[in-house]
């Protein structure tokens, strides 16, 4: 585990005349995270952490472990070996509220075709499921119906003791991508470019058996599905690999609102209230959201964007936050928002309102030179649309985190410990506030002085 204190942000050479993303200088003022430690463990790439309570995170990726860590001290806990190729899915798995024992659990899926159940404070793999016919992709937990279940080439529900309760019939051979759950025993499943809803059937005194349902199929997508998320309890959200955002409702499955063709941040009049958010076409990928009470932030090709759920448009966007895609987002409190990119780096926003400025219109013509006649209406028209269309708020880059060689896929905020990020450079950095760690030191360092009674002596 290695400490660096670092100064700021770094602008790489010759990007100031290459690109047109947003640089900020060594002076990151509004930058907590001065301070960082280099986490050693993976032999491969990292590309899945899941924060297990408030001071211990989990981190696995394609070399087939899972390491357990400490987020204050980036002391590593355990390592837990049982796959024999990459990890493909981490979650945690909720302790039942009646149990006496609060053990922290987990479940993680493998291109070994495998499930492993595991113990987070001893270590110990609790159970092993190996009869999959194909990759478990994704995992979720229904906690309310006490199963789980996994997503491969067919949907397949679990118990807590990874009984095999029930499972659909072969979806496809490309796999279920995601899976959520929404109200009425039901999950939605990414398959492709459909969305298939399905319900479980809990058993009854007439049928003792688990069943699961295909409900219904949408097919509104054009191209695959790479981002399922629920938004609040009335909506979830979909995301494509050409760019289109649908905004479901969460309990009849219609379409609430359709954002795609992404180019121009600027409102369209068709019905489907159109946004084209992204300079290229082939730089309209979405990767990921993330949402809070009022907004969607959605990770776009290289871009990150702020859609507004009650005004049914984008209200703030930086088109290049990025030198390559964006793989990851997160909501941090005061109105601030982080991403992670394919280009190694991990960027700090803040969400600002723009000021209205009032804008006159420009007289035009001979005789308005000198203060007659009228206002040339159609020379003010461009003016007013202009106005009509700007975002009316900005993301704003306040913070640059260099640390990673490579990709970084994916980060945890920890409201007391920093920020975790994972990387393609098989390396975890935990980055820290360093006036918080600062002031924890100088802390210890006079507790440590007053135990052995050198602090009354030098007074």
């Amino acid at each position: 585990m290695l400490r660096w204190l670092i100064g700021g942000g770094r602008e790489p050479q010759g990007l100031a005349e290459k690109s047109p993303l947003q640089t900020i200088g060594e002076e990151q003022t509004q930058n907590p995270y001065t301070e960082l430690l280099v986490l050693k463990a993976h032999h491969d790439i990292v590309r899945f952490l899941v924060q297990l309570d408030e001071y211990r995170f989990a981190s696995a990726g394609d070399d087939g472990i899972v390491v357990v860590w400490n987020a204050q001290t980036g002391e590593k806990l355990l390592e837990l070996n049982g796959h024999t190729q990459k990890i493909t899915a981490l979650i945690t798995f909720p302790s039942l509220e009646a149990c006496e024992e609060k053990n922290q659990l987990i479940l993680t899926a493998s291109s070994d075709r495998t499930v492993i159940l595991w113990d987070c404070d001893t270590g110990r793999q609790v159970r092993k499921v190996s009869c999959f016919q194909s990759t478990v992709k994704c995992l979720i937990v229904l906690q309310r119906l006490d199963v789980w279940l996994s997503g491969g080439n067919d949907l397949c529900v679990w118990n807590r003791k990874l009984d095999l309760l029930c499972k659909t019939s072969h979806l496809s051979d490309t796999g279920i991508s995601a899976l959520i759950e929404i109200p009425k025993n039901c999950v939605v499943a990414a398959v492709g470019k459909e969305l298939i809803i399905f319900q479980l059937v809990a058993p009854t005194e007439e049928s003792l058996e688990w069943d699961i349902l295909e409900i219904k199929r949408l097919l509104d997508h054009q191209d695959n599905i790479l981002s399922l998320v629920n938004v609040n309890d009335l909506s979830f959200i979909t995301g494509s690999h050409v760019g289109e955002m649908i905004i479901w409702d969460i309990l009849d499955w219609t379409m609430q609102a359709c954002e795609c063709n992404f180019w121009d941040p600027s409102p369209q009049l068709d019905t489907q209230q159109e946004i084209k958010l992204c300079q290229k076409p082939n730089d309209i990928s979405i990767h990921h959201f993330t949402w809070d009470e009022e907004n969607v932030f959605a990770a776009v090709g290289r871009g990150l964007y702020v859609y507004n759920l009650q005004m049914k448009r984008v209200i703030a966007c930086q088109k290049t936050a990025h030198d390559s895609s964006v793989l990851h987002v997160a909501k941090l409190p005061n109105r601030q928002l982080i991403s992670c990119s394919e280009d190694g780096s991990v960027r700090i926003w803040e969400l600002r309102e723009k000021q209205q400025l009032a804008v006159e219109p420009v007289p035009t013509g001979f005789f308005n030179m000198w203060g007659f006649g009228r206002v040339n209406k159609q020379a003010s028209q461009p003016i007013k649309k202009q106005q009509e269309n700007a975002t009316p708020c900005s993301l704003e880059l306040i913070g640059d985190l260099i640390g990673h060689s490579s990709s970084v896929e994916m980060f945890l905020y920890f409201e007391d410990h920093g920020l975790v990020t994972c990387s393609a450079d098989h390396l975890i950095i935990l980055w820290k506030n360093g006036e918080r760690e600062s002031g924890l030191r100088s802390l210890k360092l006079f507790q440590k002085l007053e135990e052995n009674g050198d602090l009354y002596l030098a007074v």
